[in-house]
């Protein structure tokens, strides 16, 4: 058997044992109640972020909860966030894709803005613009467990790609990098929390 063969079934019998590790399944509040809490998270993002910075999240979707399980994390995607246009920039199933702001915000459960490492008033507009030049490329299947294709992107890799310019040999990037570690590539400015331990009136 090949060492590519034997690193596949590698991947595949990790994802089967961390399965049980994070929160199977998260729901949405009542409309008035998520109407409200996506308003403040709203409020955060443009009180807070910077243009390229990460909007990591727990979603809702189907792929949302196999990639939180499958990484024992509870954060299962992220974007990068494009301030002048007011919408973030996303790999998904769908490939590397534009999404406006709040639609963005309502589907996610959980929110957290990071300031990656590399992001300075010098390279964000560069990394944002190296952002909107991927718009179009097809979603890496196989880089989500260690097959990476130059030209496709996960969530996660698009995020940390776009600044590939300024990073640097002691960065020690991983072959796959997970939404829930990007924090260790850059600094938490805020955390909503889940939803359902946030308030419970609109």
């Amino acid at each position: 058997m090949g060492a590519s063969n034997l690193r596949l079934i590698s991947c595949l019998v990790i994802f089967l044992v961390t399965g049980c590790l994070a929160e199977p399944v998260v729901h949405r509040p009542e409309r008035d109640i998520a109407d409200s809490q996506s308003a403040k998270f709203l409020e955060e993002i443009e009180s807070v972020a910077e243009e390229g910075d990460w909007i990591v999240t727990r979603g809702y979707h189907a792929g949302d909860v196999l990639v939180a399980n499958a990484t024992g994390i509870p954060i299962s995607h992220t974007a990068v966030y494009d301030r002048e246009l007011r919408q973030v920039i996303e790999a998904d199933a769908g490939g590397v894709h534009a999404t406006e702001l709040l639609p963005f915000i309502d589907q996610s459960h959980r929110l957290i803005i990071i300031r990656p490492r590399w992001s300075t008033p010098q390279t964000r507009r560069a990394a944002i613009l190296r952002a909107r030049e991927y718009i179009g490329k097809s979603y890496d299947y196989l880089g989500t467990v260690g097959f990476d294709s130059p030209s496709r992107f996960y969530c996660s890799e698009l995020a940390v790609e776009i600044y590939r310019p300024w990073h640097t040999s002691a960065d020690r990037l991983p072959d796959v990098i997970k939404p829930g570690e990007l924090y260790l590539w850059g600094k938490i400015l805020y955390d909503s929390l889940p939803r359902d331990q946030i308030g419970t009136t609109p």
